[in-house]
């Protein structure tokens, strides 16, 4: 199939962006990498009057490092990020996962903000944004505002965006020098999306320990007691019990395999943040 006839307007600057999403709020969507956007305009799931382009506009295309930690733009692609871009990413926990994110050609056109406004619940970086506690900085025409990212997503497909908004960047906090970090997905094959994910984060110097699993029907859900007991006790802490108990209220409507499944993502993103090879076995 094709799209539905929309106008393109390739916005230069944001003042040209918002002026387009004002002009028009329902009728218009914005476009950045359209690695989401475009398959479902072709199928016609969507039906814009109107695209704005912002992938040219020079604010959105930055990383910077700030006191407090990294603000990458919306625009700014998985690729880049991937190949470190800035020196700030160079071995960040974002680098790693940006170059497992689908294929490469995908990679070189999908961006972090339209990622993060699609919100698939099996999203890379709709987890890893949880996890990380970053930032979210959103700007529409009643003005700028700031959403962690642990709230920004509603259900799936569904987020706290209004319709005359768009994501200006994403702001990761600082790191400390001791902090651990994991993530681990289940697909059927390299560049699908995930059947289930898992990513872990644990910094003993800030009092952080967090794990989240993610590809749910919705949002990614933090698992509490299972993170304040691995960064009290380490791998003693992880058994198949353990994580079982953890991740039920979360398994309701699945399957034998697909509760396997998340209790192995898991296990493998732990075992990777805490350096070990594997789990202890009850």
């Amino acid at each position: 199939m094709k799209a539905a006839k929309f106008d393109y307007i390739r916005a230069g600057s944001l003042d040209e962006a918002f002026a387009q999403l004002g002009a028009d709020d329902f009728g218009t969507k914005i476009l950045a990498g359209s690695q989401s956007l475009g398959p479902m305009l072709n199928l016609r799931l969507a039906r814009p009057g109107k695209l704005v382009d912002i992938s040219a506009a020079a604010p959105l295309r930055t990383v910077e490092k700030q006191s407090n930690g990294i603000r990458i733009g919306a625009a700014v692609t998985h690729a880049e990020i991937e190949d470190g871009v800035h020196e700030a990413l160079r071995g960040h926990m974002m680098h790693y996962v940006a170059g497992r994110i689908a294929y490469r050609a995908v990679r070189n056109r999908g961006t972090i903000g339209g990622s993060l406004a699609h919100a698939d619940p099996a999203a890379d970086w709709v987890l890893v944004t949880h996890v990380l506690d970053a930032v979210l900085e959103i700007q529409g025409s009643r003005g700028k505002r700031s959403v962690p990212a642990a709230r920004f997503m509603q259900a799936a497909y569904t987020t706290d965006l209004q319709p005359d908004e768009m994501i200006l960047s994403v702001r990761v906090p600082e790191a400390s020098p001791d902090a651990r970090w994991g993530y681990y997905k289940f697909v059927r094959k390299v560049g699908e999306f995930a059947e289930a994910s898992c990513a872990c984060y644990f910094d003993r110097n800030k009092g952080i320990a967090r794990i989240v699993i993610g590809a749910l029907d919705g949002a990614p859900q933090v698992l509490p007691d299972l993170s304040v007991e691995v960064a009290r006790q380490g791998a003693g802490a992880l058994t198949p019990h353990v994580i079982d108990e953890a991740i039920a209220p979360h398994m309701q409507n699945k399957d034998p395999a697909e509760r396997m499944w998340f209790r192995t993502v898991v296990e493998r993103s732990l075992c990777q943040a805490l350096g070990i090879k594997g789990m202890t076995h009850e």
